[in-house]
């Protein structure tokens, strides 16, 4: 696709984006318009009005905001916007919710390639088509030359939870089973493998992913869900040590039955990193009672984001507040949270 016969904006005039003092200016009026507004469309925006009226199905509501700044905006299997959208739309999922509005600011660098700004955001509306969110109003700004790294989006989402369910840690008890929604690592080794120049025998994509859809599946076929989390910063082992700790109960997990593709594995050996503190940004645990586990897992496999889905471990009692894990020869190890974060910068 040639981008100078796509983009709305007339690259010839500005090739890059150019300081806006005061949020006026030809270029900015230029952006709001022609490429936000007609790109992310929807009535919300079209009233160009300084906050959006929104029509809310429930009175029970989740809401979340996230901040983005992977390096570099683009990587196997994903983007900064792609991540952005996902990310939230994902954050809602883990209440149950379903996704129904975002907002978007934008912070961008004075000197940004205009074609890498409408790459993005593209690829932004994009995303919020697949996952059937409305983006319905949003700021722009722009910082001096060195002071953005190119883009940094913010977004806001609100989200309708349609059941009665308290899906929080707290909700854990001794008893449940922990379900693994896939395959772990691919996230952050994709992002590092491109940012320090790293070549595998095989290309690794990130498993950005929209998560909505087999939660809500879940959820609509009775499933008793306890508690749900994204394993983003930090991975599986960061998210399972906090739920641990907020609900007071032990978490015994199996190694062996943690899936990890082969190349994820590799290069983790390879760069001193442990797949199990890797960031994703597709992947999910979610606690059920051991009861329902395996029609659970019948309910994810449905769904290409997680046919991988398996029982990975259970709930104790004891010891409070400690995930031990049992290795693939069979000893034994506390799982803790790293002290700093493993991969910065990839999401």
């Amino acid at each position: 696709m040639d981008f100078a016969l796509t983009c709305p904006i007339p690259i010839q005039q500005y090739p890059t984006v150019v300081m806006a003092h005061g949020g006026g200016g030809r270029l900015m009026h230029q952006l709001i318009e022609k490429m936000f507004v007609a790109t992310f469309g929807g009535e919300a925006l079209n009233h160009r009005h300084d906050s959006a009226w929104l029509e809310l199905p429930t009175s029970r509501l989740a809401f979340t905001t996230d901040s983005y700044v992977v390096r570099p905006l683009f990587f196997p299997g994903g983007d900064i916007g792609k991540l952005a959208v996902y990310g939230t739309v994902n954050d809602l999922a883990m209440s149950g919710a379903r996704p129904l509005y975002l907002s978007l600011g934008m912070i961008l660098e004075e000197g940004l390639p205009m074609e890498t700004l409408w790459q993005v955001v593209l690829s932004t509306a994009q995303a919020a088509r697949a996952t059937g969110v409305q983006i319905v109003t949003g700021d722009t700004k722009v910082v001096d030359r060195g002071k953005g790294d190119g883009i940094f989006l913010n977004t806001a989402g609100v989200g309708a939870i349609e059941h009665d369910l308290t899906i929080t840690p707290q909700s854990v008890r001794a008893g449940d089973a922990v379900i693994l929604s896939g395959d772990i690592g691919r996230h952050g080794i994709a992002v590092m493998a491109v940012r320090e120049g790293l070549e595998f025998e095989s290309t690794i994509e990130s498993d950005c992913a929209p998560l909505a859809e087999p939660v809500l599946a879940s959820l609509e076929a009775g499933i008793e869900v306890h508690c749900l989390r994204d394993l983003t910063r930090g991975g599986l082992a960061s998210a399972l040590v906090e739920i641990a700790s907020t609900a007071q109960v032990g978490i015994h997990l199996q190694e062996a039955l943690v899936p990890v593709r082969e190349e994820v594995r590799g290069a983790c050996e390879i760069l001193g990193f442990d797949p199990l503190y890797v960031a994703n940004e597709g992947r999910f645990v979610a606690f059920v009672p051991a009861g329902q586990a395996d029609r659970a897992v019948q309910v994810l496999r449905r769904f290409a984001v997680s046919e991988g889905a398996e029982v990975v471990g259970e709930v104790l009692a004891s010891p409070e507040g400690l995930v031990v894990l049992e290795s693939v020869i069979g000893t034994s190890r506390v799982v803790d949270m790293l002290s700093g974060e493993q991969l910065p910068r990839i999401c």
